[in-house]
């Protein structure tokens, strides 16, 4: 059966107490209180570093089964190497990241390409293979040149996720490439009406036996954590 994984990018954020976390609650205890209200989150530092085996293993200690873990590929590979040449470092990220898919809590690799990459469908194409078909992998694409059919085609054949993402600047075109689906509602804050349309589209692709992983942005305010707890309580 199809699961609905919905979080939040990232969860450290004492801004987000009392209404989300409890007034006394100490930082080190805050992805152990999250793990109980949602079903997922998005790792972004490991954008710029690559995290320890002790780091690992006290996720999954202080997660349950069934969490998911979503992480942001290293920025070498996406904006310092912009995907060329790098045989040798997507190894390495995702021997860190092993752990995770060892304990059943790895969710999708998120490769989020510069704003200024511009579509190249040869250099996406060399790129797909050094991504193993068992890593799901999603792309968010931040030039509007990568929205064609050809790129989307490519994403089928490998069975590789477009990223959803919505900015107050840009929205990606809602196009299914795999059998999950991967959203960023990076908004400030969404109606009450945003919502329910959110949530009318996870239905459908729930019902298509399609795994769906939707992340709101975190904010000095609590509300992206607040939307991702309703929307799991409403839908599960």
């Amino acid at each position: 059966m199809a699961q609905l994984y919905v979080g939040t990018s990232g969860w450290a954020y004492p801004s987000w107490k009392p209404d989300f976390y409890p007034a006394k609650l100490p930082q080190k205890n805050f992805l152990q209180h999250y793990a109980t209200r949602l079903n997922t989150v998005e790792v972004n530092f490991t954008f710029r570093q690559l995290i320890k085996e002790t780091t690992a293993q006290k996720w999954i200690a202080e997660t349950p089964a069934g969490f998911r873990f979503g992480v942001k590929a290293h920025q070498v590979i996406t904006h310092i190497k912009r995907l060329r040449g790098t045989a040798d470092f997507v190894p390495r990220f995702l021997s860190t990241i092993e752990p995770l898919a060892q304990a059943g809590k790895l969710g999708p690799v998120l490769f989020q390409l510069p704003p200024n990459l511009k579509a190249d469908v040869k250099l996406l194409e060399e790129f797909l293979p050094a991504v193993p078909r068992a890593v799901q992998a999603a792309f968010e694409f931040r030039h509007p040149s990568w929205f064609t059919e050809e790129i989307f085609n490519l994403l089928k054949t490998g069975n590789r996720a477009l990223c959803i993402a919505e900015t107050e600047e840009r929205t990606t075109p809602d196009v299914v490439t795999a059998d999950f689906c991967y959203y960023r509602y990076r908004k400030p804050s969404y109606t009450a009406d945003e919502r329910r349309a959110m949530m009318d589209r996870m239905r459908e692709l729930l019902g298509q036996e399609r795994n769906v992983f939707a992340y709101f942005k975190h904010e000095e305010t609590p509300e992206g954590v607040l939307y991702a707890e309703e929307i799991l309580k409403e839908i599960h």
